[in-house]
């Protein structure tokens, strides 16, 4: 079954554009180290929560926007040799295609698939 690596960030709205151009290099770098694809997505209903809420688990300020990602690999083997050609490959280091937004409040992780229907 697949794996997944999620991600969640708060952006700065005025860099959605600049967010989707480095969105789509990254996605092309994935896929080159065998990822079977990248899925992003801009917030447009992400409500604030009174416990929890993506909002508050980025500290998502008023001029940003929520965004949530995922990337979609055949196995954990595949990701874990791939994730670390994608972390050293020169396209998307921070000199080169540097994070419109703060990564210190990205939010990832992997997950093993258990349902897919």
């Amino acid at each position: 079954m697949s794996y997944i690596d999620g991600f969640v960030a708060a952006v700065p709205t005025t860099n959605r554009e600049l967010y989707r151009q480095h969105a789509q290099a990254a996605a092309a770098v994935f896929k080159e180290h065998g990822a079977l694809g990248v899925v992003e997505c801009w917030g447009d209903d992400v409500p604030e929560g009174t416990l929890t809420s993506f909002p508050m688990a980025v500290k998502r300020q008023d001029d940003e926007t929520v965004v949530f990602s995922w990337v979609t690999w055949p196995s954990r083997e595949v990701r874990d040799a791939g994730m670390q050609k994608v972390m050293a490959d020169p396209r998307l280091q921070p000199d080169r295609n540097p994070m419109p937004f703060d990564g210190q409040r990205l939010i990832y992780g992997g997950f093993e698939v258990l349902v897919e229907a």
